[in-house]
């Protein structure tokens, strides 16, 4: 008889264990999510040569908490209180930010645009055509970025919703950075600039 309740004892023993081992992991998983990595779905083609519509990607949501945006980082910030947005950083703070006949300036220096070429990644070929702006004629009339704000712009110009129409996006709506897409499995890579 002690024996059977021993065995009984064991059974529930391992039931608990199993559970609580499960909880541990279920609050890991979730704090994981919340602070450091999580999964993004592109919704729509403003990234395209580079990410296409329904590309899935992971976000690194402590990167910045080490350092700042770099030029031609791919970000999430949030557009609204029920939408993320991702685009490229193209100005960083202090700099003066102008596109003309296609080509990108940075404090009056033209700079080159890699990540628009086709490459084995990007299937499609067709020309990235940048209307033309200067920081001065986007919402805020900013001479220059302030401290705290980046420029962003998608990579495919002619449609995306980005700082040329919402302005500059505060580092506090900036979720994280990426690079890596991991489905479709075909597309599989880490992006470049």
């Amino acid at each position: 008889m002690e024996r059977d309740r021993n065995v009984a004892y064991k059974g529930t023993n391992n039931w608990y264990d199993w559970t609580k081992a499960f909880i541990i992991a279920l609050l890991l998983a979730l704090i994981v999510r919340k602070f450091f990595f999580s999964p993004i779905i592109v919704d729509g083609p403003s990234m395209q040569p580079t990410l296409y519509d329904r590309d899935q990607m992971i976000v690194n949501k402590f990167i910045y908490n080490f350092k700042k945006p770099e030029r031609f980082d791919i970000v999430i910030f949030h557009a609204s209180d029920k939408k993320d947005f991702i685009k490229r950083v193209i100005g960083l703070p202090g700099e003066h930010v102008a596109v003309k006949d296609n080509k990108l300036y940075i404090n009056g220096e033209e700079v080159d645009q890699p990540f628009l070429r086709h490459n084995e990644t990007t299937p499609i070929v067709y020309p990235i055509m940048t209307n033309d702006f200067s920081l001065e004629m986007l919402p805020g009339g900013h001479e220059v970025i302030p401290e705290g704000y980046v420029l962003v712009l998608g990579d495919n110009r002619s449609n995306s919703t980005d700082s040329r129409s919402i302005g500059l996006i505060s580092m506090d709506q900036i979720v994280g950075k990426t690079n890596l897409v991991y489905w479709p499995f075909e597309r599989m890579h880490f992006v470049k600039e």
